[in-house]
């Protein structure tokens, strides 16, 4: 168990906000509105929560300013400008600390390569030769790292991932278990009939402060290198195919596919189950909406679904006919009717003009 304990006035000065109740009131955690104890603080994400937040038995609320007053059932509050960033903050203070340094005994580590003294190294884990793991490193048991890779400072490597395909690694890059990180890109040239392999002699380079989820798979280049900037953050489940290149901070979410040689920009969002061609460009500052399929370039910034929203099963059915029905119409004959249509408008509003 956690035991550690904060006073009010410590965890304001943490988010640097401000309170209001006792400054020596002790909490142990964090808790949602509707579950959180006396000696457990909740954060209040809106005026939509006001009902649960005057509901809730926690001991402090991490409200905005404009929302305090209305919370008259608690007198305990941490006053900030956005209280689901306070929460976020919060949660690293609370977080029960991996404090072990060392190598385990029952690790395997080739005598050339340069393990810090403060890293830790944990049972079963393979390190091939040349490899480096930076100052205060987490590798997690089980895990295999072959030669050549590099693992920065502060980062967290959990069990059972394989680090391959001569990657580098950043500062404070989190990746969680059972992902594979330098794998062989999907890469065949085909002639008469067969699928001739084609050698990926690129790498993956992963910059700081990236988090990656578990069981997901980011393959090498094939001769430049797959590229994942500072700050990005993946999910679970998620397919980077060879020489992808993803801008700095952008966020995708569980089960997205992106095929070879696409470029996505900065401050992106992909949502469940995007699916990205390869060879395409996606600028900075662009949202895809969850299960699209993406198979053109985008070029500006915005918003962009695509697929059929759900609708009821009989309701769908009767579409998917009228679509195919559509698709059963030349296009050069709706083309032809939308042209004469346009020319009836036109005739109607010049014979109103000479009217009046």
């Amino acid at each position: 168990m956690n035991d550690k304990k904060f006073s009010l006035e410590n965890l304001t000065q943490v988010v640097q906000g401000s309170f209001l109740g006792q400054p020596d009131f002790m909490f142990k955690g964090l808790g949602s509105l509707e579950h959180a104890k006396p000696d457990q603080i909740a954060f209040v994400n809106g005026e939509k929560y006001l009902a649960q937040a005057l509901a809730s038995k926690a001991g402090a609320l991490i409200v905005t300013a404009d929302l305090q007053p209305l919370l008259t059932s608690h007198s305990n509050f941490l006053i900030v400008q956005n209280p689901y960033l306070a929460f976020a903050i919060l949660t690293h203070i609370f977080e029960k600390q991996f404090e072990s340094k060392g190598i385990e005994i029952t690790a395997q580590i080739h005598p050339s390569a340069i393990i810090s003294d403060s890293a830790y190294i944990g049972h079963y884990v393979v390190i091939g030769e040349n490899c480096v793991i930076g100052d205060e490193s987490i590798i997690k048991s089980h895990v295999t790292i072959d030669p050549n890779v590099e693992v920065g400072k502060s980062c967290f490597i959990d069990s059972h991932v394989i680090l391959t395909g001569e990657a580098k690694l950043g500062d404070r890059v989190r990746i969680h278990a059972n992902t594979v990180i330098g794998s062989e890109g999907f890469g065949f040239a085909p002639y008469q009939g067969k699928w001739n392999r084609i050698v990926q002699l690129g790498s993956v380079r992963i910059d700081n402060d990236v988090r990656i989820g578990s069981n997901c798979s980011i393959d090498r280049g094939a001769l430049d290198d797959t590229i994942i900037e500072q700050g990005v953050i993946i999910d679970n489940l998620v397919q980077i195919a060879h020489n992808v290149k993803i801008g700095e901070h952008t966020a995708i979410a569980a089960k997205c596919g992106i095929a070879g040689s696409t470029t996505i920009g900065k401050n992106c969002v992909l949502a469940g189950a995007v699916g990205i061609v390869g060879h395409i460009k996606i600028a900075d500052n662009v949202t895809i909406t969850g299960m699209s399929m993406v198979t053109n370039n985008i070029y500006e910034a915005g918003r962009y679904s695509s697929g059929t929203g759900l609708l009821p099963n009989a309701h769908w059915k009767r579409t998917v006919v009228r679509l195919r029905q559509l698709a059963d119409v030349p296009l050069t004959q709706l083309t032809k009717k939308i042209d004469y249509m346009q020319s009836q408008i036109e005739s109607l509003e010049s014979t109103l003009k000479l009217r009046k």
